[in-house]
Protein backbone atom coordinates (compact mmCIF):
# COMPACT_ATOMS: atom_id res chain seq x y z
CA UNK A 1 0.00 0.00 0.00
CA UNK A 2 1.33 3.55 -0.96
CA UNK A 3 1.34 6.25 0.88
CA UNK A 4 -1.47 8.66 0.03
CA UNK A 5 -2.87 12.22 1.41
CA UNK A 6 -6.17 10.28 2.37
CA UNK A 7 -5.89 11.91 6.06
CA UNK A 8 -4.42 15.15 5.15
CA UNK A 9 -6.94 15.95 3.02
CA UNK A 10 -9.87 14.37 5.25
CA UNK A 11 -8.53 17.04 7.77
CA UNK A 12 -8.62 19.95 5.46
CA UNK A 13 -6.60 23.40 6.28
CA UNK A 14 -3.37 23.35 7.76
CA UNK A 15 -2.05 19.86 8.59
CA UNK A 16 1.53 18.73 9.51
CA UNK A 17 2.53 14.99 10.29
CA UNK A 18 4.85 13.61 12.89
CA UNK A 19 6.67 10.63 13.93
CA UNK A 20 9.51 9.66 15.79
CA UNK A 21 12.57 7.96 16.16
CA UNK A 22 14.62 5.71 18.51
CA UNK A 23 12.29 4.36 21.10
CA UNK A 24 14.24 1.43 21.61
CA UNK A 25 17.92 1.84 22.01
CA UNK A 26 19.89 1.35 24.62
CA UNK A 27 21.63 4.62 24.22
CA UNK A 28 21.32 8.08 22.52
CA UNK A 29 18.22 10.56 22.18
CA UNK A 30 14.52 9.64 20.84
CA UNK A 31 14.01 11.71 17.93
CA UNK A 32 10.54 13.32 16.54
CA UNK A 33 10.01 15.05 13.08
CA UNK A 34 6.89 17.12 12.30
CA UNK A 35 6.23 18.21 7.89
CA UNK A 36 3.42 20.03 7.15
CA UNK A 37 3.19 21.47 3.47
CA UNK A 38 0.15 23.54 1.49
CA UNK A 39 -2.53 20.82 0.53
CA UNK A 40 -2.45 22.07 -2.62
CA UNK A 41 1.20 22.03 -3.02
CA UNK A 42 1.24 18.77 -1.45
CA UNK A 43 -0.74 16.82 -4.39
CA UNK A 44 1.33 18.24 -6.98
CA UNK A 45 4.66 16.69 -4.66
CA UNK A 46 2.69 12.62 -4.35
CA UNK A 47 2.99 13.00 -8.01
CA UNK A 48 6.77 14.39 -8.30
CA UNK A 49 9.24 15.24 -6.09
CA UNK A 50 7.67 12.94 -3.00
CA UNK A 51 6.30 10.01 -4.96
CA UNK A 52 9.00 7.69 -3.30
CA UNK A 53 8.78 8.97 0.11
CA UNK A 54 7.37 5.71 2.40
CA UNK A 55 8.08 4.82 6.12
CA UNK A 56 11.50 5.03 6.66
CA UNK A 57 11.72 1.15 7.22
CA UNK A 58 10.90 0.29 3.85
CA UNK A 59 14.06 2.37 2.72
CA UNK A 60 17.69 1.73 2.41
CA UNK A 61 19.85 4.20 3.84
CA UNK A 62 21.10 6.02 1.34
CA UNK A 63 17.75 6.24 -0.71
CA UNK A 64 16.39 7.94 3.05
CA UNK A 65 19.14 10.46 3.19
CA UNK A 66 18.54 11.25 -0.29
CA UNK A 67 14.74 11.65 0.31
CA UNK A 68 15.71 13.81 3.85
CA UNK A 69 17.10 16.76 1.81
CA UNK A 70 14.53 16.39 -0.86
CA UNK A 71 11.87 17.18 1.57
CA UNK A 72 14.05 19.72 3.53
CA UNK A 73 14.67 21.60 0.34
CA UNK A 74 10.84 21.51 -1.26
CA UNK A 75 9.32 25.07 -1.13
CA UNK A 76 6.49 25.55 0.67
CA UNK A 77 8.01 22.30 3.25
CA UNK A 78 7.88 23.63 7.09
CA UNK A 79 9.62 21.13 9.19
CA UNK A 80 11.70 20.95 12.36
CA UNK A 81 13.45 18.00 14.44
CA UNK A 82 13.39 17.83 17.83
CA UNK A 83 14.76 15.40 20.49
CA UNK A 84 14.81 14.48 23.81
CA UNK A 85 18.07 13.61 25.64
CA UNK A 86 19.12 10.26 27.64
CA UNK A 87 18.87 12.36 30.64
CA UNK A 88 15.05 13.30 29.99
CA UNK A 89 14.23 9.61 28.86
CA UNK A 90 15.43 8.43 32.28
CA UNK A 91 13.90 11.21 34.36
CA UNK A 92 10.52 10.90 32.37
CA UNK A 93 10.04 7.51 31.18
CA UNK A 94 10.61 6.71 27.58
CA UNK A 95 7.06 7.25 26.10
CA UNK A 96 6.66 10.50 28.12
CA UNK A 97 10.02 11.61 26.61
CA UNK A 98 8.81 10.43 23.22
CA UNK A 99 5.82 12.96 23.86
CA UNK A 100 7.95 16.02 24.75
CA UNK A 101 10.65 15.69 21.66
CA UNK A 102 7.21 15.53 19.53
CA UNK A 103 5.62 18.43 21.02
CA UNK A 104 8.91 20.48 20.84
CA UNK A 105 8.89 19.40 16.95
CA UNK A 106 5.14 20.10 16.73
CA UNK A 107 5.43 23.89 18.66
CA UNK A 108 8.39 25.12 16.09
CA UNK A 109 6.52 23.87 12.89
CA UNK A 110 3.37 25.47 14.31
CA UNK A 111 5.02 28.76 15.16
CA UNK A 112 6.85 29.38 11.81
CA UNK A 113 2.99 28.78 10.05
CA UNK A 114 2.03 31.15 12.66
CA UNK A 115 -1.72 30.64 12.12
CA UNK A 116 -4.54 28.98 13.97
CA UNK A 117 -6.79 25.88 12.83
CA UNK A 118 -3.85 23.51 12.75
CA UNK A 119 -4.13 19.80 12.74
CA UNK A 120 -1.84 16.97 13.34
CA UNK A 121 -1.28 13.50 12.09
CA UNK A 122 0.70 11.59 14.64
CA UNK A 123 1.94 8.02 13.81
CA UNK A 124 0.85 5.47 16.15
CA UNK A 125 -1.20 5.55 19.76
CA UNK A 126 -2.39 8.56 20.49
CA UNK A 127 0.12 11.56 22.28
CA UNK A 128 -0.68 13.06 24.68
CA UNK A 129 0.45 17.26 25.36
CA UNK A 130 0.77 18.27 21.58
CA UNK A 131 -0.36 21.68 20.45
CA UNK A 132 -3.10 21.22 18.40
CA UNK A 133 -5.51 19.18 17.42
CA UNK A 134 -4.31 15.46 16.71
CA UNK A 135 -5.02 12.60 14.94
CA UNK A 136 -3.48 8.89 15.37
CA UNK A 137 -2.75 7.01 12.61
CA UNK A 138 -1.95 3.32 13.36
CA UNK A 139 0.77 2.24 10.92
CA UNK A 140 0.74 5.74 9.64
CA UNK A 141 3.95 6.16 8.29
CA UNK A 142 3.50 3.38 5.79
CA UNK A 143 -0.22 5.62 5.09
CA UNK A 144 0.20 9.06 5.24
CA UNK A 145 2.76 11.17 3.38
CA UNK A 146 2.97 13.95 6.16
CA UNK A 147 3.47 11.31 8.67
CA UNK A 148 6.08 8.91 6.02
CA UNK A 149 7.81 11.99 5.27
CA UNK A 150 8.29 12.86 9.24
CA UNK A 151 9.65 8.90 9.52
CA UNK A 152 12.30 10.10 7.22
CA UNK A 153 13.92 13.19 8.98
CA UNK A 154 13.44 11.71 12.30
CA UNK A 155 15.10 8.45 11.09
CA UNK A 156 17.97 10.37 9.70
CA UNK A 157 18.74 12.90 12.46
CA UNK A 158 19.12 10.25 14.78
CA UNK A 159 21.41 7.77 12.91
CA UNK A 160 23.22 11.04 12.12
CA UNK A 161 23.37 11.20 15.90
CA UNK A 162 24.33 8.11 16.25
CA UNK A 163 27.68 8.76 13.64
CA UNK A 164 28.68 11.53 16.68
CA UNK A 165 28.25 8.94 19.06
CA UNK A 166 30.32 6.52 17.57
CA UNK A 167 33.35 9.41 17.47
CA UNK A 168 32.57 10.05 21.07
CA UNK A 169 32.64 7.39 22.61
CA UNK A 170 34.53 4.44 20.41
CA UNK A 171 34.58 0.85 21.14
CA UNK A 172 30.48 0.86 21.45
CA UNK A 173 29.56 0.65 17.57
CA UNK A 174 27.00 3.32 17.54
CA UNK A 175 27.68 3.78 13.68
CA UNK A 176 26.59 0.31 13.15
CA UNK A 177 23.84 -0.44 15.44
CA UNK A 178 22.75 2.55 16.09
CA UNK A 179 22.11 1.71 20.34
CA UNK A 180 19.85 -0.63 19.93
CA UNK A 181 20.43 -4.00 21.81
CA UNK A 182 22.52 -6.08 19.38
CA UNK A 183 24.50 -8.82 20.59
CA UNK A 184 27.49 -6.55 19.83
CA UNK A 185 25.96 -3.51 21.91
CA UNK A 186 25.93 -5.84 24.67
CA UNK A 187 29.43 -6.77 24.30
CA UNK A 188 30.80 -3.12 24.36
CA UNK A 189 28.78 -2.77 27.69
CA UNK A 190 30.16 -5.98 29.43
CA UNK A 191 33.68 -4.30 28.30
CA UNK A 192 33.54 -1.18 28.68
CA UNK A 193 29.91 -0.24 31.22
CA UNK A 194 27.82 2.50 30.38
CA UNK A 195 28.82 5.87 28.33
CA UNK A 196 27.73 9.25 29.57
CA UNK A 197 24.46 8.78 26.77
CA UNK A 198 23.58 5.42 27.88
CA UNK A 199 19.66 5.45 28.85
CA UNK A 200 20.37 4.26 32.52
CA UNK A 201 16.49 3.55 33.26
CA UNK A 202 16.76 0.73 30.60
CA UNK A 203 17.08 -2.49 32.58
CA UNK A 204 20.09 -4.05 30.19
CA UNK A 205 22.19 -0.91 31.18
CA UNK A 206 20.83 -0.56 34.68
CA UNK A 207 21.98 -4.33 35.41
CA UNK A 208 25.99 -2.85 34.21
CA UNK A 209 28.27 -1.69 36.48
CA UNK A 210 30.30 1.68 35.48
CA UNK A 211 33.96 1.07 34.65
CA UNK A 212 36.26 2.10 37.28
Amino acid sequence: MAVSLEYELSLGGLVMGIDEAGRGPLAGGVYAAAVSVPLDVAVRLLEGEWREINDSKKLSEKRREHLAETIKATDGCTWAVASASPAEIDRLNILNATYLAMRRAAEDVGARLGAGGISILVDGNPAKGLPYPSRNIVKGDAKSLFIAAASILAKTARDADCQRLDSLYPGYGFARHKGYPTKEHFAALAKLGPCPEHRMSFGPVAQMELPL
